[in-house]
């Protein structure tokens, strides 16, 4: 055969091969990446209690399967149709159902809960709370139940009765839910003690806290619906911390030591139930003390460590027990720099600093039945990682996890058998079993689901930070037929704010996959996770205190410069997007440096910083009063006049976290100097647009850009 023959069938397979491969539409960018293109998982994955078995759920999450460590072979355990069937009830899938023991299954529906017998198959319903309650919280045996109506809490005992814990005929005074609006880990409002002697609860008075109209259109006429939202410099809510006793039916109440509006967070009981620690932090949120309280009468017994900071102190985790028969405790503290594990004696005594990395730790996952071992989350030397590590009580610390990535670890009731889920860069999921000797076996490795599609490729790379020496973590995506020759334009994809890092070490490498379908554009999509984001320690994110966009923006320029570096970008075409706080960095970025980007879309952003809520804002900015000439240069209203470019601004109408006052805002000005933007607004929707309409907002986002990146 001659050459040209064999050139001519190799360009063929070639031009073949490539004819064949499918293309991710838009729609599956935003709605499928979890779903038809999601990664083969042990879906569900649990340990049956005080047994060696596990299930895991599948077809959608109506069968459960079940295996054991010494047999990975699974079975059929239970189908929902098997539930339904025997409790009449209309379940879609298994999530919320929870082990009674190992071999019942508590249901819930509804505001109904029944327990099931996986042996009998058969159950019943065991409580009933009203239609309109909310915040259902069972104790520890599953026997008595706790639950809001409005803004009173109740609870239902384990003969079904329901006792009233607080009857406050005041609307402003709001119990049993989450305070603070959330900024301090907080996630609920309702804390039953160790052995359901006591309940706890959170209690706020928010009537000092301004009323803040969302319109309803959904009525004619329109109507206006109230929320308290606590702006940055005004008056706040007055926290306190109630305590019921079930036996007495009396409650005992703590308040502030200081100030009436200071918070009090991250409550939790020791294991005798004897006490309450809670962490007061001042409003500032530079002075934090752990205080220790009586349960039985509310009364202050003492201070057990103090953080203070210049720049702020953000207690995130309650103490942890690890010994169910000791009241000695770990607590999470950046105080050296990085969030490490102190070990403490219930008299505030620090028995060991546990660890002392030079890198963030997380979470703690839980202890060995000893209480000997702890076992947490961090992300190990590199931060794009999420690994699982132990340390025993003497400060001794083991990787428990072998692979780079992002990892999921559930541990079984003896502490014998972990089960890691991880993905990374190269690899989709693999799900893993390993025994208390370290040694693994390989459960389940999924398939690349994106085989078959035109699919582009992301480089992770380092750039320094504007201070010249920082690492900042980049991500480049290119699509897949992408020529060095030619000249690209660029999208700019940016976060910038605390508690959120774009960039990980996971599959997509922590990106959307709707940024793939962009790169297929003839995009490329680029992000730098600039000083101020997460999992990089205090220094790190702490450099935005009370100049929120200032280093982020030089930052995100550093990341400017080098992608004009490359050869292969086109410099006079860069867009930028990003939402919340994203969305302020994209308006920062468009109006404190109007030549850098062509093209702009600021979604649900903070415009000036003295319209946004006191918890979070404050923490970061201080108060207008405290920082004038911090408010003044991070308002993006004052530098409405330098816009060059076009700006697309979106909102939730919505929106009660960055309330739409905002963007109206910014439009007014533009409108009083005379500039031209563009802006849709999201009818009814809050911060994220979610569901079907997430297509129609990134289709409005991404057809903008490319319609005006020309």
């Amino acid at each position: 055969m001659n050459k040209k023959i064999i050139l001519f069938f190799s360009l063929f397979i070639a031009f073949t091969s490539q004819a064949q491969l499918k293309k991710i539409t838009l729609e599956d960018g935003v709605l499928q990446q979890g779903r038809k293109f999601g990664a083969d998982r042990l879906t569900g994955f649990q340990w049956i209690p005080n047994t060696n078995k596990y299930v895991y759920y599948t077809d959608v999450w109506t069968k459960m399967m079940s295996a054991t460590t010494t047999n990975s072979k699974a079975t059929e355990f239970v189908t929902l149709s098997d539930i339904n069937t025997a409790l009449g009830t209309k379940l879609k899938n298994f999530f919320g159902t929870e082990w009674l023991d190992g071999n019942t299954l508590l249901v819930s529906e509804n505001s109904k809960f029944y327990n099931y017998s996986i042996a009998s198959k058969s159950g019943k319903m065991i409580l009933e709370t009203p239609e309109n309650s909310e915040n259902q919280t069972f104790d520890k045996s599953k026997q008595n139940l706790a639950f809001t109506e409005g803004n009173n809490l109740f609870l239902l005992n384990k003969n079904n009765q329901k006792v009233t814990v607080t009857n406050n005929a005041d609307k402003n005074i709001v119990s049993g839910q989450s305070i603070s609006r959330n900024e301090f880990g907080i996630s609920g409002g309702i804390f039953w003690s160790p052995k359901s002697s006591y309940l706890a609860f959170y209690q706020k008075d928010e009537t000092d806290v301004a009323d803040y109209p969302i319109l309803d259109i959904n009525e004619t006429p329109g109507k206006l619906v109230s929320i308290k939202y606590p702006m940055i410099g005004q008056k706040s809510e007055k926290p306190r911390v109630g305590i019921y006793n079930l036996s007495t039916g009396k409650t005992v109440f703590i308040k502030p030591r200081n100030n009436a509006d200071d918070y009090l967070t991250n409550l939790s009981w020791t294991p005798d139930e004897k006490f309450i620690l809670i962490a007061e932090l001042n409003r500032g949120q530079n002075d934090m003390c752990l205080n220790l309280y009586d349960a039985n009468s509310g009364a202050f017994v003492k201070t057990l460590l103090n953080e203070t900071s210049n720049k702020w102190v953000e207690p995130e985790h309650d103490a942890f027990f690890p010994n169910s028969k000791s009241n000695n405790f770990v607590w999470h503290s950046e105080k050296d720099g990085f969030q490490n594990l102190y070990y403490y004696t219930i008299d505030g005594k620090l028995i060991k600093q546990l660890t002392s990395n030079k890198f963030v730790t997380r979470d703690i996952i839980g202890a060995n039945p000893a209480g000997t071992e702890i076992y947490f989350k961090a992300t190990g030397a590199n931060p794009t990682n999420m690994l699982v590590y132990k340390v025993d009580l003497k400060g001794k610390q083991t990787l428990i996890t072998k692979d780079e990535g992002v990892h999921n670890v559930s541990i079984s009731s003896d502490y014998n058998w972990f089960f890691d889920e991880y993905s990374n860069h190269s690899t989709p999921s693999k799900s893993l079993l390993y025994d208390k000797k370290g040694k693994a076996i390989t459960l389940l490795e999924s398939k690349n689901k994106y085989d078959g599609y035109e699919m582009g490729t992301a480089e992770i790379k380092t750039i320094k930070a504007a201070d010249g020496t920082t690492d900042l973590y980049t991500r480049l995506i290119k699509p897949s037929n992408f020529d060095p020759n030619k000249k690209y334009p660029v999208m700019v994809y940016v976060y910038g704010g605390p508690h959120a890092q774009m960039i990980t070490n996971s599959y997509l490498d922590g990106a959307n996959l709707w940024m793939y379908w962009m790169a297929e554009q003839g995009y490329l999509v680029f992000t730098v996770d600039n000083r101020g984001s997460d999992n990089r320690g205090f220094a790190f994110e702490s450099i935005i205190h009370g100049k929120c966009g200032t280093n982020e923006i030089e930052d995100q320029m550093k990341g400017v410069d080098y992608l004009k570096s490359l050869p292969y970008v086109d410099g006079n075409r860069l867009a930028v997007h990003g939402w919340s706080y994203g969305g302020f960095m994209t308006n920062s970025l468009m109006l404190r440096k109007p030549d850098a980007f062509k093209v702009g879309v600021a979604g649900g952003p903070v415009v000036d910083w003295k319209w946004y809520e006191i918890m979070y804002g404050e923490r970061y900015m201080d108060t207008p009063t405290e920082n004038p000439k911090g408010f003044e240069e991070s308002s993006t209203l004052n530098y409405v006049k330098n816009l060059k470019g076009k700006l697309l601004l979106i909102h939730g109408t919505n929106d009660d976290v960055v309330v739409e006052q905002h963007n109206l805002s910014l439009v007014k000005k533009f409108v009083e100097t005379g500039k031209q933007v563009d802006y849709f607004p999201y009818p009814m929707h809050k911060h994220n647009v979610i569901g079907k309409d997430r297509v129609h907002l990134m289709t409005k986002v991404l057809n903008y850009i490319i319609e005006n990146n020309k």
